[in-house]
């Protein structure tokens, strides 16, 4: 919910600038401007000013009072450029399940044709039980979508992922509510080239990672999950034996297993807990896995550091570590971290307790 809250402030102060230069614009118009150098800047320029325009991150619905569809009310001429410049309709929300959808259908597919085949970045959300009407409308765009955000609301059903044969990136978030199973259905056969997936406020525990199909998730190299439990670690890792990028958030128990996996490509992970520090106790972690490659960790409320358990880990791992981040509600000793030093002359450590929410 902090990042659609961020991307609303940044979406006013787009809108605030954008129509601020639109005013400037017509007054330019109504005072004979068009004789100045601004007029005469050559379509090039143009179109790079234009690109700027655009929010580097997050996806818009379409609104006249927003870029690209702003820009094509100014003038014939910024009409025209705007028009033919694919880049600038590369990313869109889309909504179903209230209001006119024929007419907002009519809207989303006039924006997606002036993509003409670039890939294409898509927040997709789901009102009610059915993403039919929003299936039909992209089927012609499906293997130009590379980046796929899905919102989850009450009552949405499943989405059948694996018609999305292009798609990179998935990252899906819900309104609140708990749509588990039609989450769980929508996942279960993922595309083959997805290679980055991100869970927001959607908590899984062992036993919903098992009914996953593992070939769908072998291709993932960068993966931010939520999790129940501890359980879930060693399954992760099977399940993406390709993964250079884990972030795991979750509350965090002891972990049951005396399986030790060794995970031979992850390079970064992140760790957040939500465990209270009046519990000091092993969670286990680091007992259980072999990372030969691990070059950067971060851990944040797990409690008491397993100090001794991680050097266990790092004389077995024997790692290349360059990068080791302590945030806040991890205790650790002066003692403690002047050994990694020692251990990793030139690594990158840091202790800083202002790194403290439960998201990264």
């Amino acid at each position: 919910m902090h990042e659609v809250s961020r991307q609303n402030g940044v979406s006013y102060r787009h809108r605030q600038l954008v129509e601020e230069k639109v005013k400037i614009v017509q007054s330019n118009n109504s005072h004979g401007g068009f004789s100045s150098a601004f007029w005469r800047l050559p379509t090039e320029i143009l179109a790079q000013i234009f690109l700027y325009c655009i929010p580097e991150d997050g996806n818009w619905m379409p609104a006249p009072y927003l870029a690209p569809m702003l820009l094509t009310t100014v003038c014939r001429r910024w009409r025209e450029v705007a028009v033919d410049m694919p880049g600038l309709w590369r990313r869109l929300q889309l909504e179903v399940g209230h209001g006119d959808w024929q007419q907002r259908a009519f809207c989303y597919d006039s924006y997606l044709q002036r993509s003409r085949g670039r890939q294409l970045s898509l927040t997709l959300e789901c009102h009610n039980n059915d993403w039919t009407e929003l299936r039909s409308l992209l089927q012609p765009y499906v293997d130009q979508i590379s980046s796929l955000s899905l919102g989850f609301f009450a009552g949405a059903g499943a989405l059948v992922m694996s018609d999305f044969h292009a798609l990179e990136e998935l990252v899906i978030y819900t309104d609140g509510s708990d749509p588990v199973l039609a989450v769980a259905r929508s996942i279960a056969q993922l595309p083959l080239n997805l290679r980055s997936l991100k869970f927001m406020d959607l908590w899984l525990n062992d036993t919903m990672l098992s009914g996953f199909n593992p070939l769908a998730w072998a291709g993932l190299t960068n993966l931010e999950i939520v999790v129940d439990g501890l359980d879930s670690f060693p399954r992760l890792l099977r399940l993406c034996p390709n993964l250079s990028s884990l972030t795991m958030i979750g509350i965090f128990t002891t972990i049951e297993t005396s399986e030790t996996l060794v995970h031979s490509n992850l390079q970064s992970m992140r760790i957040s807990g939500d465990l209270h520090l009046d519990s000091i106790r092993n969670l286990g972690l680091f007992d259980a896995i072999t990372f030969p490659n691990l070059h950067a960790i971060e851990v944040r409320n797990i409690g008491q550091w397993p100090h001794e358990e991680f050097k266990a880990f790092l004389t077995r791992s024997q790692c290349p570590l360059e990068s080791l981040i302590f945030g806040g509600g991890v205790m650790t000793t002066d003692e403690q971290l002047a050994e990694y030093v020692t251990l990793f002359p030139s690594l990158k450590l840091v202790a800083d307790p202002m790194r403290s929410t439960f998201y990264f």
